[in-house]
């Protein structure tokens, strides 16, 4: 599902930069912060359809006011620091009576923002300004990001790409995902693995207690080869602590990043979506077919869920039998 891929994206990235730009910032690194300014001109002008330009192009450090869109009427401050104090501050600078007309908007690019939207600021200038509206953080550009279409979501999403996707694309680090994919790929998966300890009654009651309708056929056909894949993970804690447990993580991970969707089909193939988009960016993923790596993810997903790691059990649930 696209919408799902260009959102956890967008998520990915922008959470990326601000916890770079908390991190920088507690070094006195400051770079981030200048880019920033440019990067939501930009950004907010797509998203929200502004006409803002950097007000530091045409008049080097202007005190208080970093964007401005002069056919709206919008001015803004793009801060890493996000308190009351600092919005107060900018509000008291004589600069306002220039721009009495205009909004006064706030964006934090490191910190969520959440309580300031309930306070009440001292405005001495009477410049138009509501906290609840006009006080922008990851948070609320995320949730506005999931009420636009699949077009624009798009075009967020190559424009994210754009600006922040090179660095991180570029480098590929190894991953446990893509070793245990490289375990089950030299597996012969057919009837020879077949087992009698998954309990098929219990797992027909999860399917049904999740109203799992699409995902069915995916889980009934996977769940016989629970015994081999727990063998499989067995041997792979050989190389270390803690192996097999990082990749039920993973898979869980990625199930709670979709768990609030409502079409739960949705939730258990978008899973697999990412697991597999994680699994393809791994330095140490073997060279293998794309139909025998999807295989494999299949059936890791799917003994996930018989095992309890993903989607709600119903009472007294025992996926294997004694």
């Amino acid at each position: 599902m696209n919408r799902s891929k260009y959102f956890e994206y967008i998520d990915e990235k922008i959470h990326t930069l601000a916890h770079r730009i908390q991190t920088k910032g507690k070094l006195n690194i400051l770079n981030l912060h200048l880019h920033s300014e440019n990067f939501y001109l930009h950004f907010f002008n797509l998203l929200y359809g502004y006409e803002l330009i950097n007000l530091n192009s045409s008049a080097q450090n202007v005190e208080a006011i970093d964007l401005i869109d002069h056919k709206n009427k919008i001015i803004f401050q793009v801060s890493a620091t996000c308190t009351k104090q600092k919005i107060e501050s900018t509000l008291s600078k004589d600069i306002f009576k220039k721009y009495k007309d205009y909004n006064f908007k706030f964006i934090s690019i490191s910190i969520d923002a959440t309580d300031l939207r309930t306070k009440t600021f001292s405005n001495p200038h009477s410049v138009s300004f509501d906290p609840k509206n006009d006080i922008f953080d990851i948070k609320t550009i995320l949730n506005y990001i999931l009420t636009k279409n699949i077009k624009s979501q798009r075009e967020l999403y190559e424009f994210i790409k754009d600006e922040l996707g090179g660095e991180v694309d570029i480098i590929k680090l190894d991953s446990n995902l893509a070793t245990i994919i490289n375990i089950l790929s030299l597996e012969k998966w057919d009837d020879s693995h077949i087992d009698d300890n998954s309990n098929s009654f219990e797992i027909e009651r999860k399917i049904q207690f999740n109203e799992l309708d699409d995902a069915r056929e995916v889980i009934e056909e996977f769940c016989i080869y629970y015994k081999k894949v727990d063998e499989k993970y067995t041997e792979f804690d050989l190389l270390g602590a803690n192996k097999s447990n990082s990749v039920l993580n993973s898979i869980k991970k990625e199930y709670r990043k979709l768990k609030k969707t409502d079409n739960k089909d949705d939730i258990f193939f978008n899973t697999i979506e990412n697991i597999k988009n994680k699994v393809l960016i791994s330095s140490n993923l073997n060279n293998i077919p794309i139909d025998e790596i999807e295989l494999c993810i299949d059936i890791l997903v799917v003994d996930a869920f018989i095992r309890c790691k993903i989607f709600e059990n119903p009472k007294d649930y025992k996926y294997a039998t004694t």
